[in-house]
């Protein structure tokens, strides 16, 4: 099947899968609910802070990054070379821990370390980011990671025919 034809049949079935819009809870009910969920978190656990170093999660985006760069047997040059990332600004991934790149920065690196859908949602959620399902760009770029697309030129031509932004650098 043409990789076209499998885009627009993946981007029908998934933008609005059928019953999305079902069991949605109406804006004041959601409203108490997180209201009834802060107070109980905040209630078990003391306070904020403990509750933060409870639930924060060990391994940083850069962890993540950089092991996943070493598990692909890749060097530094290999990953921000093949997407065209400066250099600077991976040196600054590397050696800033504080650092927080842009979605598109660790979309483009995925696309770098041709990571799997999974993998992708994994460095994304590390960053926290995510590639939902009500958006085109999104879902999209959720195609070529699970189709294992990795061309830079091919994902922005699909991006480009859906007037979606284009991955830049």
């Amino acid at each position: 099947m043409n990789i076209k034809v499998k885009l627009e049949k993946y981007l029908m079935q998934n933008q609005y899968p059928e019953g999305a819009f079902i069991g949605v809870l109406p804006v004041a009910k959601r409203m108490m609910a997180s209201a009834r969920m802060e107070e109980e978190c905040c209630n078990e656990s003391g306070s904020i802070g403990e509750y933060i170093d409870k639930e924060k999660e060990e391994d940083t985006f850069q962890m993540k990054l950089f092991n996943m760069i070493d598990s692909k047997n890749l060097k530094d040059s290999d990953v921000y070379n093949k997407v065209n990332i400066d250099r600077r600004l991976f040196s600054k991934i590397r050696s800033d821990k504080e650092y927080h790149p842009s979605k598109e920065t660790i979309l483009l690196l995925g696309i770098a370390l041709e990571c799997s859908e999974e993998e992708i949602e994994d460095l994304l959620k590390s960053a926290s980011y995510s590639l939902p399902k009500n958006s085109t760009y999104d879902l999209i770029l959720r195609f070529c990671f699970k189709e294992h697309i990795y061309n830079l030129s091919q994902i922005n031509e699909f991006l480009y025919d859906h007037n979606c932004k284009l991955l830049n650098n």
